[in-house]
């Protein structure tokens, strides 16, 4: 039966749950450290960027906000609803 080899480990729903528990709690966090790395230290972030990119502050803010959002929505999507899935499921 595959699966069921002494090297060989099934994933069972519990470990899959804790997984994406734990990738949701990592996502926010990093996403929370964007967010106030963001708002705290804004215009030290345009100046270090602007040494790479010609950018204004307009799309400067623009790019981080869109990127923002869509982290966000990619950690609801993958993580989180799967998680919330399961939690019902089992």
């Amino acid at each position: 039966m595959p699966g069921t080899d002494k090297g060989e480990k099934m994933m069972s729903v519990d470990l899959l749950r804790g997984f994406l528990g734990w990738c949701a709690i990592l996502n926010m966090a990093v996403f929370l450290w964007w967010f106030l790395f963001y708002m705290l230290a804004h215009d030290w972030l345009y100046t270090f960027h602007g040494k790479w990119f010609n950018l204004s502050q307009q799309q400067f803010d623009g790019i981080h906000y869109a990127g923002m959002a869509a982290y966000k929505i990619a950690i609801w999507l993958f993580v989180i609803i799967p998680y919330l899935a399961l939690r019902i499921v089992v």
